[in-house]
């Protein structure tokens, strides 16, 4: 079952590969939906799959930015297959 999730990181998340690597990790694990860039320092990311996968994008980017995350808050949705892709926005 997929599952849709809007995630913000909170941290040094801008300017050190954050999207680039969102991207390259989400498509690894076959996940769909977007990353960008806010105005406040924060990335927010919409993401649609299976929730397992999400939740191993997440590991997976807090491991590899274990030094530049401070927070992130996350809400889950249902998902509605909108995504072709993942893209950096």
């Amino acid at each position: 079952m997929n599952v849709r999730a809007n995630i913000f990181y909170i941290g040094i998340v801008q300017g050190v590969g954050f999207r680039y690597t969102t991207q390259h990790f989400s498509m690894d694990l076959g996940l769909t939906g977007w990353v960008k860039n806010l105005t406040d320092g924060r990335v927010e990311i919409m993401v649609e799959g299976e929730k397992s996968k999400i939740i191993a994008l997440m590991e997976k980017l807090e491991n590899h930015f274990s030094g530049s995350i401070q927070d992130k808050d996350i809400n889950y949705l249902s998902g509605i297959g909108t995504f072709k892709d993942f893209r950096v926005i």
